[in-house]
């Protein structure tokens, strides 16, 4: 395969970059499948808490929230927490936007460490071709003339390696980066939108 021989005549960071990659993917699959799970909770959360709003079975739908963890529980909690002692519905919205902002971090966490590490494959692969065309160059120096084109070629093909093999890795985790934010912005949007769909049956408008 044409990467792994890149791979292999890249010299050593080819290592650094590699790291970097696995950090990224780890971190891509992480967040996939913690934005998937919140996703399902969210849903599930919705279509439990409406016919409890609905029915007015307040104490049921407190309770209900109290003891679900997900994002969109513990922004209804916290409304539910003013709801309870008859506040207006500014101050339960305004409870309610307490909540969402204590939740945001926890969906856009690790996120933005994809575009970091995508950067640094990409100048990781650029310091390598520097320090491999150096190399290069001081080589050919002391070389015999009639080697020294051959020799030049070869070392500049194995130092442009590394730029190659950083680029490989930087352009996946840029899409990665660019997806997960697309799917958080849209998660956080989901569940802004569920909020204020149950503020306003709580509110019975």
């Amino acid at each position: 395969m044409e990467l792994i021989k890149i791979f292999q005549s890249g010299g050593l960071f080819m290592y650094p970059i590699l790291i970097v990659m696995a950090i990224g993917l780890a971190i891509s699959i992480e967040r996939f499948i913690f934005l998937m799970k919140t996703q399902a909770s969210t849903n599930k959360v919705w279509r439990n808490i409406v016919p409890m709003l609905r029915a007015e079975d307040d104490d049921r739908a407190q309770k209900f929230v109290d003891n679900n963890k997900s994002p969109l529980a513990i922004v209804l909690s916290y409304g539910f927490a003013r709801y309870q002692n008859n506040a207006r519905r500014e101050i339960v919205e305004a409870a309610m936007e307490e909540g969402v902002m204590e939740i945001v971090p926890q969906l856009e966490e690790r996120t933005h460490y994809l575009a970091t590490l995508a950067n640094v494959a990409t100048l990781l692969g650029l310091l390598g071709t520097i320090i491999g065309l150096i190399q290069a160059f001081t080589a050919v120096a002391s070389a015999d003339p009639a080697e020294k084109a051959n020799l030049l070629s070869a070392s500049i093909s194995v130092a442009m390696n590394t730029t190659a093999f950083g680029l490989c890795a930087a352009i996946p985790l840029l899409l990665f980066h660019s997806y997960l934010a697309t799917r958080t912005t849209k998660l956080v949007d989901s569940i802004e939108m569920a909020t204020v769909k149950c503020l306003n049956i709580m509110s019975k408008e």
